[in-house]
């Protein structure tokens, strides 16, 4: 996201620079202070100074050293930039929704300047419009439309390029074709003027038949090569792709897939890439035949009588002209087809993974009839769009049709007059009838175009989408555990930070509660530390060494997880267990297992460790999911662990089990434990309480009641009740 805007000279030159000051950020804001929409303001801000612009004027000018705290708050359709100087709050800025992210950062950045620091703030999110031709971009770092990146041809031809030889092949049986399906009117107009009219003899007649026969075979033999080359090729480009979503979808942030339905990832994969299999195997593998055809068609018809080729001509330009006037309407709606596709398959998915709850609260009738109306909605515009397609195929096929009628009546006027011949008339039209079926095939190509688009544009979404691709310069060592949060700040949303501003320090082994109420951002801490996620502002340092400079392979392997909802894979215990260290022994599995207090139970199973789980691990009890993800979590033995609930939904009995496990786990490794239970963070070495997005308390259980703060009234709640 662009927070540096290449400003007017005339703006430059009133802004001073004394030494080595800079500009920072330059930014426009397009409300002004009476809520009017206004163009070329902006805002400056440099090493010491904020200034605001109207044009060549200047609105405001106010030295940072002077300010408190700046403020991105958003609102209804836009946002303010407010500063707080000497306890008063100033409004610097008003702007729409597209800048809400560009001023989050903004505020960040003036925040940094006046805490003392000269940080400049970098963001690598996307733009939502683009500055150059104000369209929206669809989640891509470049505009398609500008940068010609996204557009059909350009993204056709990246996807072609890996298989050039094969295409070249596929090119060559399709001239074959295209040879083979010309050459038998020119033989049928010989056997006709030679044979049947003059009378020739048998000879000629089986020779003429022979070669038609031939001919005929040979069409065959070749489009039976073409499709078979066609599909093959489709089926391994399809193929292709789905491992490159796949692989893509696995280097994609965290917030990139939560963004999106499961539905609609699923059906890039699935259905967009079938398509284009689909497409190569039925359109493709005539598409060049058919412009080769089309194309000597019109030559020949000219050659034989250029006067009836002219009078066939005419109806062409109507035909094209009506498949032209509904390209945009075909391309509309049949997108529109595809979206609503997406939402059939999102709400199946979602009904189908969260049936247990739907039968619990018998709402089977009611999610039954809810995907009758997705499904009807879908069916109706499936039914629309045929409709418009059956009337649209309707139209282009009269008017070729007439087109016919035309030329056979014309065409039979110079037959009498002796002008044409009887064989050259039954040649033109042959070509007469080739060239309206290809006009009729095109016809239909914008339909099948609109849907290939479709499908590359949603796999470009993907694939075009920038990954941080791990430096080389990396750092792979063994951590001891010291964790030390540097003014580390976060937010789902740039312009809604989660956490702010989080100091502390971290002893290597030592465990740490996090509590606080809901929402408040302690989840979101466990997330940073899990790296599903980068700060906003700041460091988390491992070590003393960012985390952004270690190896992910590196830290993830000595990182210890168990959450509160633990996930199994559909496989085998020791399948799931093992997930965690693919290369492990089975001693070392069943040690883990043991240590989980898991190896007892899963004994008593009829396969043991072997035992399907199903998915999600359905066939087995809560506390068993939770103890085979403590095995899962001991198997690597990390240095760094991290417990999110993890015997929150559970009985005393199993909680008891569970904490057992918990104990030897946590022994020596650098531990951050959520729990909204706080009698079991008794025992850890500091407690966090999180609170309006920053730390508000932290401590020890017993310096935290003697503060009487926040952590005394929560802990004292939780008695009472």
């Amino acid at each position: 996201m662009i927070l540096r805007y290449d400003i007017p000279q005339t703006i430059k030159n009133k802004i001073a620079l004394p030494g080595d000051e800079k500009i920072y950020y330059a930014v426009p804001y397009d409300i002004d202070e009476n809520g009017k929409w206004t163009d070329n303001s902006y805002l400056v801000v440099t090493t010491s100074r904020i200034y605001v612009f109207s044009g060549e004027e200047v609105r405001k000018d106010i030295a940072i050293s002077d300010l408190e705290q700046a403020k991105a708050e958003p609102g209804v359709g836009g946002g303010i930039l407010t500063v707080k100087s000497h306890g008063e709050n100033r409004v610097l800025a008003h702007y729409s929704s597209r800048h809400l992210s560009r001023y989050a950062y903004i505020a960040r950045g003036i925040n940094i300047l006046i805490s003392g620091r000269f940080e400049e703030v970098i963001s690598n999110e996307y733009e939502k419009v683009c500055p150059h031709c104000g369209r929206v971009i669809p989640g891509t770092k470049t505009c398609p439309k500008c940068s010609g990146e996204g557009r059909f041809l350009g993204v056709f031809l990246k996807m072609a390029s890996p298989y050039k030889k094969q295409f070249f092949g596929i090119f060559f049986l399709m001239i074959m074709a295209a040879v083979t399906t010309l050459l038998n009117p020119e033989v049928q107009k010989h056997l006709i003027n030679n044979v049947l009219k003059d009378g020739g003899d048998m000879q000629t007649a089986f020779g003429f038949l022979g070669l038609m026969f031939l001919l005929s075979v040979g069409i065959v033999i070749v489009n039976i090569m073409k499709s078979n080359a066609s599909a093959r090729l489709g089926s391994r480009i399809a193929s292709d792709l789905r491992g490159q979503l796949f692989e893509k979808y696995q280097k994609l942030p965290l917030s990139f897939i939560n963004d999106r339905r499961p539905g609609e990832l699923l059906n890039r994969i699935t259905q967009d890439t079938r398509y284009i299999s689909d497409f190569m195997a039925d359109v493709f593998c005539n598409l060049f035949a058919v412009f080769f055809i089309f194309i000597w068609d019109i030559i020949f018809m000219l050659i034989i009588n250029t006067k009836l080729a002219l009078i066939s001509f005419i109806l062409v330009p109507v035909v094209s002209a009506v498949m032209i006037s509904f390209r945009k309407t075909i391309s509309r709606i049949f997108h529109l087809q595809y979206k609503k596709n997406d939402d059939v398959s999102s709400d199946l998915q979602d009904v189908i993974s969260g049936m247990r709850v739907v039968k619990t609260y018998g709402k089977e009738e009611d999610e039954s009839n809810r995907f009758k109306r997705v499904a009807g909605d879908f069916a109706l515009i499936q039914k629309r769009n045929e409709r418009f397609w059956a009337m649209f195929d309707f139209i282009v096929s009269f008017l070729m049709g007439l087109g016919i009628v035309i030329v056979v009546y014309f065409g039979g006027l110079d037959v009498f007059s002796g002008s044409m011949s009887a064989g050259e008339l039954y040649q033109f039209i042959t070509y007469t009838l080739l060239l309206f079926q290809y006009v009729g095939w095109l016809g239909r190509l914008p339909r099948e175009i609109s849907r290939l688009t479709s499908s590359l544009e949603r796999i470009y979404d993907i694939l075009a989408q920038d990954v941080d691709e791990e430096r080389k310069d990396l750092k792979e060592f063994d951590i001891k555990g010291e964790i030390t949060f540097d003014h580390a700040t976060f937010g789902y949303k740039s312009y809604q930070p989660v956490l702010e501003d989080i100091n502390a320090v971290i002893k290597p082994g030592e465990m740490i509660g996090i509590v606080g109420a809901s929402g408040t951002g302690k989840s979101t801490l466990i997330n940073l530390l899990m790296r599903l996620y980068e700060t906003d502002d700041g460091r988390i340092l491992v070590d003393g060494t960012d985390m952004k400079d270690i190896s992910r392979k590196s830290y993830h392997s000595q990182l210890g997880v168990v959450l509160q909802e633990t996930f199994l894979f559909s496989g085998t215990i020791i399948d799931n267990i093992k997930f965690s260290k693919p290369d492990a022994t089975i001693e070392e599995i069943i040690k883990a297992a043991k240590l989980a207090n898991a190896h007892d139970f899963i004994t008593k199973l009829p396969d043991g460790y072997n035992t399907y789980v199903g998915e999600k691990g359905y066939t087995l009890s809560g506390g068993e999911r939770q103890r085979i993800a403590i095995a899962r979590a001991i198997l690597p033995n990390p240095n760094i662990l991290i417990l999110d609930e993890a015997t929150a939904s559970l009985d005393t009995e199993n909680e008891f089990m569970i904490q057992k496990a918990l104990e030897r786990l946590t022994k020596g490794k650098t531990t951050f434990a959520i729990a909204h239970r706080l009698s079991t963070l008794k025992n850890a070495d500091r407690i966090m309480v999180i609170d309006g997005h920053h730390i508000a308390e932290i401590g020890t259980h017993a310096e935290l009641l003697e503060r009487k703060g926040i952590y005394y009234n929560l802990y004292n709640a939780q008695i009472q009740t």
